[in-house]
């Protein structure tokens, strides 16, 4: 049983193949600050090691709601806008 999931696990295991910064604020910018505030490259990275399917989001905005960091304390967003103009360089795309 175990083989099965290491199996799957390193399926899907994708790293990236590239990084850029982000210029300019946009939704997946915001969501992208939230992921690495939590300590995650990105939505990705998030999936493969929590192991969970959806992220908990709000429906108004679409942005991440809530992330779990790995030392399992949680991060609480709002549903406005939380990453600042003066952050927003500070924001990692990854492209894969």
């Amino acid at each position: 049983k175990m083989s099965e999931v290491s199996e799957v696990v390193t399926k899907a295991d994708i790293k990236p193949k590239s990084m850029h910064r982000a210029k300019i604020w946009s939704d997946d910018v915001e969501n992208l600050y939230r992921f690495q505030q939590a300590g995650y490259r990105d939505e990705v990275e998030y999936k493969q090691v929590k192991q969970v399917n959806e992220v908990e989001c709000w429906p108004e905005t679409g942005f991440v709601k809530k992330l779990q960091r790995r030392d399992n304390t949680f991060y609480y967003y709002n549903r406005q806008r939380e990453c600042e103009d003066k952050d927003v360089h500070k924001v990692k795309v990854y492209v894969y």
